[in-house]
């Protein structure tokens, strides 16, 4: 068979079997790990920029389908930064029991620690974990290396969201765990010590896949929406499927209190922004998708796009709570297709007037209490924008903005830092490779 024969054929068979979207593009895996130093900086890095930006991201195994975007091996992209220099690149696979061969489903229940920990990546009271939400968070050192699994001491016992919120005035980690058995529920609090404080199950109806969460002053803030379990799913992709029988409803939970209920309309939430308190009422922002939008949306990340569909619908959303009164108000604030929200956390539970979102080509500012918003249409495809405080900030928005940015060709990516008041370029690292589109990440300074 020669050359020419076999490429027809394979084009053929691609076209028989389309190559699924999360093994393709700007999501395709890359094969293996590597290093690089002395990486090229154009602009000027601050000088107070040392640490580590740290972003996870799900990335298959050579010659691995995981049967849908969420289900790939852990894997996280770092870059190192001191005295204005880009000092290294390397990317590493969390190194799991699963990586490894062990199974999630067991003949003796669930194996927590069997997970691919692709999510997000945090540091908590000095010790950094990397996480995914169906199971225990993995220890990693500032090198990326994997320490092992963590259950704090044994005190956990359910999944450990990826999505973590840490009290800026107390220092504790606030988090939950969920699960398709009862109690579907549980929330959990590391001091800022990193003990595991309290634990206590949360009533909800039945197995939802609870993505985020927020937290106030003085309530914590839940999401009990209509993406449900599926039993007969398991082994084909993520067994959640929409449900509109189980209805939507948003919680408030006074510390040490119990939950109140509010009904929304029926939608889903990846990702919130801010929460706080304003007389008594919880402003909640976050990004929210409607029914129909997020059906396309699952549909793609699946692997099975509906080529009718069209892309996005998300928008930036508020809904305004009255435990008083019982009341909720729904508010669509832009209708712009956006994802990843992120703000200054010094400000997390407490009034904040900016917000940082991304569209598929642009980083958008918003003014929350005006609507207003700013713009950098970047022409390249950007990951969360990651709010950094500047040391000396006399305002909420001095900082920065660090974001890996990749050409929408995927010929390359970088690591672009911009001013977060003007949204104007400052530094952009570029990296040794393209680096596949991805979840979340922070900036770890050095202590």
């Amino acid at each position: 068979m020669s050359n020419s024969d076999l490429l027809v054929l394979t084009c053929h068979y691609w076209k028989e079997f389309e190559m699924p979207t999360y093994l393709e593009g700007l999501l395709a895996p890359v094969a293996d790990e590597i290093e690089a130093v002395d990486l090229p900086v154009s602009g000027e890095l601050p000088a107070e920029l040392v640490g580590r930006y740290f972003r996870n991201g799900p990335n298959p195994l050579p010659g691995q389908d995981p049967g849908h975007w969420f289900g790939g091996e852990g894997m996280i992209h770092g870059v190192r930064i001191r005295d204005g220099r880009a000092e290294w690149y390397r990317n590493r696979w969390v190194k799991t029991t699963r990586l490894a061969g062990a199974e999630y489903l067991t003949d003796a229940g669930l194996d927590r620690a069997a997970v691919n920990a692709n999510t997000n990546v945090i540091r908590h009271a000095g010790k950094i974990f990397a996480l995914v939400e169906s199971g225990f968070p993995y220890e990693m050192t500032p090198e990326l290396d994997t320490v092992g699994v963590c259950d704090f001491g044994g005190r956990l016992t359910t999944a450990m969201t990826a999505h973590p919120k840490e009290d800026p005035v107390t220092g504790d980690l606030h988090f939950f765990g969920y699960g398709f058995t009862p109690p579907y529920l549980t929330y959990h609090r590391l001091d800022k010590s990193g003990e595991l404080v309290e634990s206590r199950d949360i009533d909800v109806p039945g197995p939802t896949m609870m993505h985020d969460f927020s937290i106030t002053e003085n309530h914590v803030i839940w999401l009990d929406l209509p993406l449900v379990f599926e039993f007969e799913r398991v082994g084909n992709g993520m067994p959640y499927v929409w449900s509109d029988s189980y209805g939507a409803r948003i919680g408030v939970m006074p510390t040490g209190g119990d939950v109140q209920w509010f009904d929304v309309d029926p939608c889903y939430v990846f990702h919130v922004g801010n929460a706080y308190e304003d007389q008594g009422r919880i402003v909640l922002d976050a990004v929210r998708y409607a029914r129909d939008k997020f059906a396309d949306l699952w549909g793609e990340i699946s692997g099975a796009p509906n080529p009718a569909a069209s892309a996005g619908g998300s928008g930036l959303y508020r809904w305004i709570l009255d435990p008083a009164s019982g009341k909720v108000v729904e508010e669509l604030r832009d209708d712009r297709d956006i994802e990843f929200p992120s703000f200054n956390e010094e400000h997390l539970g407490r009034p904040s007037k900016f917000l940082y979102t991304v569209t598929d080509s642009a980083v958008v500012k918003y003014d929350t209490g005006s609507g207003r918003s700013e713009v950098n249409e970047l022409g390249k495809n950007p990951g969360e924008a990651e709010f950094v405080r500047k040391q000396d900030a006399e305002t909420e928005d001095d900082g920065w903005l660090m974001s890996i940015v990749t050409e929408h060709d995927g010929s390359g990516s970088e690591l672009l830092v911009l001013d977060a008041q003007t949204l104007e370029f400052t530094a952009s690292i570029r990296l040794p490779r393209r680096v596949p589109s991805g979840f979340h990440g922070n900036w770890l300074p050095d202590a």
